[in-house]
């Protein structure tokens, strides 16, 4: 019977504190939060779901900072924050990251989210976070006619703002990478002549793209109109940037 009433009491001074914790919050203001978050893989341009590793909630941290107040908290996990998820009455800005921007190549989606909200005394909030692509994704083409043209072969390259090169002149994912510039260049050898004299080795006019943005697909298209044509189409997710008379300009940049 003394063993009973011991735990009893150790019951009740678990909830007596329990209590007094909650007492606390409440006389202070607080209010709970509970932070969760969704990863979209959808990007702009064709509105499709692009094929990415999507992280899990345990991938994103979290920070959260008062607006119009002084608060700010940083957490290394979601769960972290959950773990005592009381905050004073006001409004607060919760953005959630999984990746790094600077870790540009295949594969390599970095996933950023925010979303303000606003906390009551006693009263529960719950903060669901929709995590977008903060990438730019590019996709570089050749077409048949492209590679019959330049029958003696060609390399493409892709240059990033940070100075990161890939090679993409096979290329058959899309490259995520930093929002802002990047370019495509590359060489090419033309066909041989009628006399069956070796081809000539050209350079081709550079695609620069100066604002590339986030969540947004672009596909760098080249492109010759016929094979036995001379000139030279880019496009830029099916619309035409740049033409170039290839028996005319191209001949400047032979090596």
């Amino acid at each position: 019977m003394k063993k009973f009433f011991t735990m009893a009491s150790l019951l009740a001074l678990a909830l007596t504190a329990c209590s007094k914790d909650g007492a606390m919050n409440e006389a202070e203001g607080n209010g709970r939060v509970n932070v969760s978050c969704v990863a979209m893989t959808e990007v702009s341009t064709t509105r499709a779901n692009v094929s990415c590793t999507t992280p899990s909630a345990e991938d994103f941290t979290l920070s959260i900072v008062g607006v119009g107040s002084d608060f700010a908290a940083e957490y290394a996990t979601i769960a972290q924050f959950n773990e005592d998820n009381y905050l004073h009455h006001g409004n607060y800005v919760a953005t959630v990251v999984a990746g790094d921007l600077a870790e540009e190549g295949y594969d390599k989606a970095t996933f950023v989210g925010s979303k303000q909200f606003a906390v009551e005394a006693r009263q529960s909030t719950d903060v669901e976070i929709t995590a977008t692509i903060a990438n730019a994704l590019v996709v570089v083409e050749a077409t048949e006619n492209f590679a019959n043209y330049f029958a003696g072969g060609y390399a493409l390259e892709l240059t990033t703002a940070a100075g990161n090169k890939f090679d993409v002149t096979a290329q058959s994912a899309p490259l995520f990478i930093a929002p802002g510039v990047f370019t495509v260049s590359g060489t090419a050898v033309k066909q041989p002549n009628q006399s069956g004299s070796e081809g000539v080795k050209v350079m081709l006019p550079e695609y620069k793209n100066e604002a590339a943005q986030a969540q947004t697909l672009y596909t760098v298209k080249f492109d010759v109109e016929n094979a036995g044509s001379a000139t030279l189409n880019i496009t830029l997710n099916d619309t035409l940037v740049e033409s170039v008379d290839i028996e005319q300009e191209l001949n400047d940049y032979a090596q």
